[in-house]
């Protein structure tokens, strides 16, 4: 009996680490977009303003890598359903993610062709990079491993806790890599106070709120 109150315990603090997930990523969200849309201009991908086709790029960089990428690591927490759907759910996500991010990325590189701003020059850079592509070859092999052909029984097993680990590094070198983004948007503004500085601010600081929610509810039992 007291294992099982114990476990029930677990439980229930994982349940509610995952509401306060889902609320702190939807309030970063909104955040973001209201700097976006009232401060920057707002976000087209072919606008012939460098400034917009820029927003593309924190917009679905967030979006896809950090907010559906969590949503999908929690995803076994959120769909009460058998597992395969819950594989199912976690995988498609994570794939959404993967090609909003990669739209993203191509928005950096084309304002910074249309601005003639050199590209990989900063930490974030290259901290975007390293994401991207670890998390391409994270969903590969998951997809191999898990899905189809899916490996034996016996080594699913033994590379289930490296797959959530990695998985977790991942998702945490993400929310690194929008930290770190914000920061250097912050400096190349010249925003050092004022309503979009402190925008800004809480913008970040809702996604680190994020992270630290997701990670918790990954980790729960």
């Amino acid at each position: 009996m007291p294992i099982i109150l114990e476990r029930t315990g677990y439980n229930v603090r994982g349940s509610r680490t995952t509401v306060l997930a889902h609320l702190f990523g939807v309030v970063a969200a909104i955040l973001m977009l209201v700097w976006l849309l009232h401060f920057r201009e707002g976000i087209d991908l072919d606008s012939d303003l460098p400034d917009r086709v820029f927003n593309v790029h924190p917009f679905l960089m967030y979006l896809g890598f950090i907010f559906l990428a969590g949503e999908a690591m929690i995803a076994y927490k959120m769909v009460k359903a058998e597992r395969k759907i819950q594989k199912m759910v976690h995988m498609l996500l994570h794939l959404i993610a993967l090609v909003l991010g990669i739209v993203g990325v191509y928005a950096a590189f084309k304002f910074h062709d249309e601005s003639q701003i050199p590209d990989m020059y900063s930490l974030h850079s290259w901290l975007g990079l390293v994401t991207i592509v670890l998390f391409g070859l994270q969903w590969l092999f998951g997809f191999v491993a898990f899905w189809y052909p899916r490996a034996a029984s016996g080594t699913r097993d033994r590379v289930a806790p490296w797959h959530i680990f990695l998985g977790v590094l991942i998702f945490l070198t993400a929310i690194c890599t929008a930290e770190t983004g914000l920061v250097q948007k912050s400096a190349f503004l010249q925003l050092s106070q004022g309503p979009e500085a402190r925008l800004l601010n809480f913008t970040g600081l809702f996604i680190f709120l994020f992270g630290v929610a997701v990670a918790l509810s990954a980790l729960l039992p």
